[in-house]
């Protein structure tokens, strides 16, 4: 065994790991961007809009409050029962 060539090689493994060092230096210095397109920011502003908007339609429950007070508010018994069935279907 040759201690000549094991010196060699451990002087170049040396050296590269402090060539591999350095450049991690240089590449955690850079600073990393985010660009957001037009497309991008309109879904967002328009995802936030739907998020803060109310799920219950308050003039739609009035006028159905005020149907069912009155005594106006009439149900079809064949309408009701197609869409029972339907949904019933569906699970099944």
């Amino acid at each position: 065994m040759r201690i000549e060539a094991y010196n060699q090689v451990a002087q170049l493994y040396n050296k590269n790991k402090t060539v591999k060092a350095q450049k991690t230096d240089v590449t955690s210095a850079a600073r990393d961007e985010v660009q957001i397109s037009s497309f991008g920011r309109d879904y967002q502003i328009a995802k936030q809009a739907v998020a803060e908007a109310s799920d219950i339609r308050e003039d739609r429950v009035a006028q159905l409050k005020e149907s069912v007070n009155s005594g106006n508010y009439n149900v079809d018994v064949n309408d009701f029962a197609n869409r029972l069935l339907q949904k019933y279907n569906a699970l099944v």
